[in-house]
């Protein structure tokens, strides 16, 4: 192994330790990144995946709503079902309507998003979207073919799958950073503000050279001690404990560690001075809402792109609480709203800083969830989506409507969809819209070469 090899692997690793009883990502999950990359980049733009954690419930997300679908959809759970006429006031009146006659509403708590929809045009859905390896039809699944995704309807691994559109648990990189990969070379000088997670740590935002930059949602996560800072009541060895974390070694990862560690506290003043500066926005995010205050701050984080001098940027953030294997009813509503209120909130904001055309949100998730159910649903497959922002072409379903059955043409069983489109599909047609040529999209997402040409983008931006 070389050393950049061993370099690289380190750096990557690093994330997992930490330092004098204090959180790390100040220092730890950044790379001593080259500014070299495949592509360039004069205007903004900006990516934000918003990941429910647990699996969300997708029928009771996007509700049925034609006569027999809502028929099918309320005879297999009843108990959880919404009424049909608490689903009237959220019909969705697509600009394109979908074939068969087929018709969805929101759920009642997603209310934020209708007005997204259904005037402003500034939001759409995707139908059935999970993870596959090429394009999969029933019997493929019957038939066990070994080119299924692996370790189906597990949490830890369909997440990791969906995140990294390659591998279940224990992948390095994902598609996000692997995105960050081909447009560290727009962000001269700024590389280290490629991929931002506001959330913890996610493969999704790992690549080759970009690794993800962690903030709170109140800003950078600074070093326990330093300047003025004491550590232990003791300023020396506060100072101690800087020099021996910055200082140049000669060993060839302490030196690494050191010079990432340096870099890591410089960017955090960097940013940090920024987000002091930038401009104060008057959108409202509600305050007890976690999500609704991490994207907050990638709305600021967004508003210091120039001071930044950062042209391309992928942001995660996210939520749990989604295996509702019990109390759907009354667990899900209460989630669908703060994702609703947060989504609506940072659409604004971005309207607001005057770049919602520049900005595009998304959400993802383990996988979606039974259609049969009683006072849960179990994991599932196939999932819908939401796209939002201003280079949205919105008001539209994207993908296929999938029969609403318990082992339909169009599922595995109990309503487990079998998914009609990729996520290779769904990341790639936000690649293509961030800047990575159809020749890069090919290495950031491996399995997209098993697609036709002609269906590799979806065409919702």
């Amino acid at each position: 192994m070389t050393h950049a090899t061993s370099r690289r692997a380190f750096l990557q690793r690093a994330s997992v330790l930490s330092m004098a009883g204090a959180a790390a990502p100040w220092a730890l999950n950044l790379a001593a990144m080259s500014e070299a990359a495949a592509a360039t980049a004069t205007d903004y733009k900006a990516l934000v995946c918003v990941f429910l954690y647990g699996g969300n419930d997708y029928a009771n997300t996007l509700v049925p709503y034609d006569p027999p679908s809502y028929n099918a959809y309320y005879g297999m759970r009843k108990d959880v079902a919404y009424l049909r006429s608490e689903l009237d006031p959220f019909k969705l009146d697509p600009t394109l309507a979908l074939p068969d006659s087929r018709q969805y509403a929101l759920a009642p708590a997603l209310g934020p998003l209708l007005k997204l929809f259904a005037t402003d045009k500034k939001l759409g859905v995707l139908l059935n979207v999970g993870t596959l390896t090429r394009p999969t039809s029933k019997s493929d699944f019957t038939s066990t073919s070994p080119d299924l995704p692996p370790k189906l309807f597990s949490h830890n691994d369909q997440q990791s799958y969906w995140q990294s559109a390659a591998r279940p648990e224990g992948a390095s990189s994902g598609w996000g950073g692997r995105m960050g990969d081909k447009m560290l070379g727009g962000n001269v000088g700024s590389s280290v503000f490629t991929c931002v997670n506001v959330t913890g740590n996610a493969v999704f935002l790992s690549g080759q050279n970009a690794v993800q930059y962690q903030v709170s949602s109140s800003g950078p996560v600074a070093l326990a001690a330093g300047p003025g800072k004491p550590l232990f009541g003791s300023q020396n060895c506060s100072d101690a404990l800087l020099k021996l974390i910055t200082s140049g070694r000669s060993q060839v990862l302490e030196k690494a560690y050191n010079a990432v560690t340096d870099r890591a506290l410089k960017s955090g003043a960097v940013l940090g001075s920024a987000l002091a500066a930038g401009p104060v926005i008057s959108t409202a995010f509600a305050a007890d809402n976690p999500l609704a205050v991490q994207l907050k701050m990638v709305a600021k984080m967004i508003s210091t792109a120039d001071t930044l001098n950062v042209k391309r940027q992928v942001f995660f953030v996210a939520m749990g609480g989604f295996d509702t294997h019990d109390g759907l009813k009354a667990d899900h509503p209460p989630l669908l709203a703060a994702v609703a209120d947060a989504m609506a909130a940072f659409q604004a904001a971005m309207v607001e800083l005057k770049v919602d055309n520049q900005v595009t949100a998304f959400t993802a998730s383990d996988f979606g969830r039974t259609l049969t159910a009683n006072d849960g649903s179990d994991h599932g497959w196939g999932s819908m989506h939401f796209m939002l922002g201003g280079a949205v072409k919105g008001g539209r379903f994207y993908g296929q409507a999938p029969l609403v059955a318990n082992n339909g043409d169009d599922d595995v069983g109990q309503g487990r969809l079998l998914p009609s489109t990729s996520v290779d599909q769904y990341a790639a047609t936000l690649g293509k819209w961030f800047g990575v040529s159809d020749t890069d999209l090919l290495d950031v997402l491996p399995n997209l070469k098993n697609w036709d040409l002609s269906k590799r983008n979806l065409g919702f931006v």
